[in-house]
């Protein structure tokens, strides 16, 4: 066979290979795996973050601790430090290395990779049950204050400030999260509005086009410039433009939701009631995952991306850190998926053809007895 020749039956080969990887990665399932063990009885995980370590940090509602899992599973707890008895709720990273955190009884707290823990409540107003926090854009952290109907802002030296004019009153600010136009942007549960604060501390509200009562409740900033929210009794997963302008989808979605997040392969995913984890894409359309977790384990807490490419999540009822695989990317002809048996046994019969029909034609035009140079 001429090098030519030989090389178009390679292209053909690898053609046929690209296809076979595709069909195995179009095959591809979610899988679902459950972690417990070093976690305590009844500490009801709650929000997750990704931290500098390349480790996922929670809170645990009612465990009182701080804790730490590696993408292999293995959890540490902290509480040395940590005054209250009940209530850790938001986490998440800092620009100085640390992870910070809310806790119900009017404290912002701060733990170092190495579990040491600060905390700080100077400047806040009493009774506010800060919920939600997340990074600004100013290197300062900013949460929301859900009795105290205030945004706050705290700096890593633990300066505290609040915020309230533009907001309704009564309206229990919940989610919080950093959007493509500088600004933060959060949740009203009961005011029923979406709302966004400037570093500078304006802020603005937004409810047309927002299903009454739904309740909006965890908020993450998507892949296509939009803030992404879910309503936990509406029933629906709400998009809001920077502008402004909300859209709602349900279609597919079988109960109210609690916290989303931008997921690696470009879609939303959130927690539901009813023990599911649900995934839109930007275009709205909703898939949902149950297969491998617990019954009654309650995946209504945090959830986060990974360093791994998966999407890890509380149970808050079950008492377990989940992990769900994300999508597998469709390969590049640079990257050609690992073949299947039945894809090795067909290349193999595919060369073997291919030397065949070499053969024929070689003879017909020299003859049998001629070799094949």
């Amino acid at each position: 066979m001429e090098a030519n020749e030989f090389m178009r039956y390679l292209s053909h080969l690898q053609n046929v290979g690209l296809l076979l990887g595709l069909c195995s990665v179009a095959s591809a399932q979610f899988v679902i795996t459950e972690y417990s063990a070093g976690l305590s009885a009844g500490s009801q995980p709650n929000e997750i973050a990704l931290g500098p370590d390349g480790a996922l940090w929670f809170t645990e509602l009612a465990g009182n601790r701080i804790g730490r899992i590696t993408t292999a599973g293995v959890i540490t707890e902290y509480s040395a430090g940590l005054t209250l008895a009940y209530g850790l709720q938001g986490i998440a990273a800092g620009p100085d290395g640390a992870l910070w955190f809310t806790q119900y009884a009017d404290q912002i707290g701060r733990i170092t990779t190495g579990g040491v823990i600060t905390e700080y409540s100077a400047g806040l107003t009493a009774g506010g049950v800060p919920i939600s926090i997340a990074l600004g854009p100013d290197g300062a952290l900013w949460f929301t204050e859900y009795s105290g109907n205030r945004i706050g802002r705290i700096t890593t030296a633990g300066v505290i400030t609040e915020y309230s004019t533009g907001l309704t009153a009564a309206s229990s600010p919940y989610g919080i999260a950093l959007g493509p136009d500088g600004a933060l942007w959060f949740t009203e549960q009961f005011g029923n509005r979406i709302g966004r604060i400037t570093t500078a501390g304006v802020i603005t509200e937004y409810s047309t086009g927002l299903t009454a009562a739904s309740q909006p409740f965890g908020i993450a900033a998507g892949p296509d410039g939009a803030l992404w929210f879910v309503e936990q009794t509406g029933n629906r997963i709400g998009r809001i433009t920077t502008a402004g302008v909300i859209t709602e989808y349900s279609a597919g979605l079988t109960s109210g939701s609690y916290w989303i997040a931008a997921g690696p392969d470009g879609a939303l995913w959130f927690t539901e009631v009813l023990g599911r984890i649900g995934r839109i894409t930007t275009a709205g359309v909703i898939t949902e995952y149950s297969a491998g977790l617990t019954v009654n384990g309650g995946p209504y807490g945090g959830i986060a991306a990974g360093p791994d490419g998966a999407l890890w999540f509380t149970e808050f009822d079950g008492n377990r850190i989940g992990r769900i695989t994300a999508p597998i990317t469709q390969p590049t002809p640079q990257s050609v998926p690992a073949l299947s048996e039945w894809g090795v046994l067909l290349l193999a019969a595919l060369l073997a053809t291919a030397g065949v029909v070499e053969y024929h034609r070689r003879t017909r035009r020299t003859g049998p007895s001629s070799p094949v140079r």
